[in-house]
């Protein structure tokens, strides 16, 4: 089943769309419809991992100061060979 609804966007934006929706041969809806499936599959993969950042630390799971060090002096050391 779909759901239709209707967005609003500035008339700059609708033209890029059209551009890109000619080029593609696709048509504009199926490239807005594309985009916010991106998008809250994105989002919904972001929030998931953040809640679980949360979940870790609200159980005291955090990393040991000499782990925190390593991790730190591979991207100090990487950044100096550079």
């Amino acid at each position: 089943m779909t759901a239709a609804f209707t967005v609003r966007v500035q008339d700059e934006i609708a033209e890029k769309l059209d551009r890109i929706a000619a080029l593609s041969d696709r048509s504009r809806a199926n490239l807005a419809a594309q985009a916010i499936e991106d998008y809250v599959a994105r989002e919904e993969w972001q929030l998931a991992e953040i809640q679980a950042g949360i979940d870790e630390a609200d159980r005291g799971e955090f990393a040991s100061a000499n782990e925190l060090a390593s991790v730190v002096a591979k991207y100090v050391k990487a950044a100096r060979q550079a």
